[in-house]
């Protein structure tokens, strides 16, 4: 199989401090080619850089999500525009709208942060991941503020109608573990019907762990489960989904 790129997990994360190094380390020989580590905050963006340019196969995004977005103050861009300058950082995420915690920033503080970065990222011709939980058609209408952004939402849960619209603007959308739970029918059916080049696979580790996995911790390893299900929803094989993902997020993501 193709060695396979893990487009979203957080090694920086606290939940690896035990032993981040190692397995880091040993990705490669475990299948895992590339990994592309976003930030959540300054603080973790910085982490996430730190990690891609000690190991070659990680890449880092920097950024604010929308859950972490309360401190953000507008100098907080040019700590963002020096990040996204070094050579591993290959996009601005993870940034996008969570409406689905009451205790989040609001909901008018997470669109200004939103908009803020997605203008980075056009200035400076990055790719976005998108952040999109319970806020569809804002993140939609905010995205379409920008016409030449480009990325991915991320950990996919839109509606098929929802991806269509974001297929013909030229958007990925990336399937992680949910898409191997039993209730994941909507996310089977956006999987089942998206265009071979904007698929893109994902873990978001140390989260999501995939069937039959569920309640421990996620890393890289495990995308093969992923792999696998999508294969059987496109009616492929797990040999086909690895290359074209790694090749769709090599695109994406500018990696050679």
């Amino acid at each position: 199989m193709a060695p396979l790129f893990d487009t979203h997990a957080h090694y920086d994360d606290e939940a690896f401090d035990a032993d981040r190094d190692a397995l880091l380390a040993a990705l490669p020989e475990s299948g895992v080619g590339l990994v592309v580590d976003p930030g959540c905050d300054l603080e973790s963006s910085q982490r996430a850089v730190a990690l891609a340019e000690r190991f070659p196969h990680v890449y880092a995004a920097v950024g604010y999500h929308p859950e972490n977005c309360a401190p953000f103050v507008p100098e907080d861009v040019d700590a963002l525009r020096a990040l996204a300058r070094r050579a591993k950082v290959v996009a601005i995420g993870e940034i996008g709208l969570d409406y689905h915690w009451a205790e989040n920033p609001p909901r008018e503080r997470q669109q200004d942060v939103f908009r803020r970065q997605l203008a980075l990222a056009v200035e400076l011709e990055l790719p976005v991941i998108v952040h999109d939980r319970d806020a569809h058609a804002d993140c939609l209408s905010i995205v379409k503020e920008f016409p030449a952004a480009r990325g991915v939402f991320h950990c996919f849960s839109g509606s098929v109608e929802l991806a269509r619209e974001l297929w013909r603007l030229g958007w990925y959308v990336g399937f992680d573990g949910p898409l191997t739970y039993k209730n994941a029918r909507r996310t089977a059916a956006v999987a089942a019907e998206a265009p071979d080049e904007r698929i893109l696979i994902e873990t978001d580790s140390p989260y999501l762990s995939p069937e039959p996995l569920r309640g421990t911790r996620n890393d890289s390893r495990n995308l093969v489960h992923v792999v696998s299900k999508l294969a059987a929803l496109r009616g492929t094989t797990a040999e086909a989904i690895a290359a074209l993902t790694a090749e769709n997020g090599k695109r994406l993501f500018g990696i050679a």
